[in-house]
């Protein structure tokens, strides 16, 4: 069984790295170029480095993953069809391809599982007032090169916009162009949030990064006071 990592704190929050770690467990075997690992579709670039620190800042507890979601998605729904790409941006994850359902249950069973045990245990010992999950994402999509992706931070909710729509403004305020369910819905993507967040009526910020920006120490250290600045805020305007 895989376990997540976890920080721990005395915060009123929780936050949430679902894609933190481009690991991939002893006996998986993605038939890829292991160069890839580095890339967009194995790990959200920079989002470990940003957890820790923003777990630092505000003394909150932390999880975060420790497998690669080219292994298993720990944010999609475990009956999906993504779940364990066969595909990423242009790249065949030919592993996963020949990977048959015996192989699918086995990683649920040992990685995506635990993993959401984990995140519902620390919500119950805890009881915080919000959640917070960490992604980025990649300035340019390969298989998308005409599309562009402007934003240099985006907020993710599905149906509670309670926490989300006090952050837009927060943002914003600073003068960012901020992407309001951008780059992607958090209607159609956001499975952690709405299994434990939206399912539990728990407020919860969806925050999306671009990884240009976290992806060296002085970055990490600008989005931290910005992210950290931005959840005092919205925790005030909550309570």
């Amino acid at each position: 069984m895989t376990t997540p990592r976890v920080i721990d704190g005395s915060a009123p929050l929780l936050l949430i790295a679902d894609h933190a770690s481009n690991a991939v467990p002893p006996g998986v075997d993605l038939g890829i170029d292991m160069a890839l690992l580095d890339d967009h579709i194995a790990v959200d670039i920079g989002t470990a480095a940003l957890t820790e620190a923003l777990a630092r800042t505000l003394s909150a507890p932390a999880i975060l993953a420790t497998v690669s979601r080219l292994v298993i998605d720990l944010n999609r729904d475990p009956h999906v069809a993504g779940l364990v790409p066969i595909a990423s941006d242009g790249h065949v994850i030919a592993g996963n391809v020949t990977a048959g359902a015996a192989e699918r249950d086995l990683r649920i069973a040992a990685i995506h599982a635990p993993y959401h045990v984990a995140v519902a245990e620390e919500i119950g010992q805890r009881r915080p007032e919000m959640l917070v999950s960490i992604h980025s994402f990649t300035p340019q999509l390969a298989t998308a090169p005409g599309l562009a992706r402007p934003w240099p931070i985006g907020i993710l909710y599905n149906s509670d916009d309670r926490a989300a729509r006090h952050g837009i403004t927060a943002l914003a305020a600073r003068g960012l162009h901020v992407g309001d369910n951008e780059p992607y819905s958090g209607r159609d993507l956001n499975y952690t949030m709405n299994r434990h967040a939206e399912a539990a009526g728990l407020p919860y910020l969806g925050f999306e990064i671009r990884n240009d920006g976290i992806a060296d120490a002085a970055g990490v250290a600008h989005w931290t006071s910005v992210l950290a600045d931005t959840i005092h805020h919205v925790l005030r305007a909550l309570r």
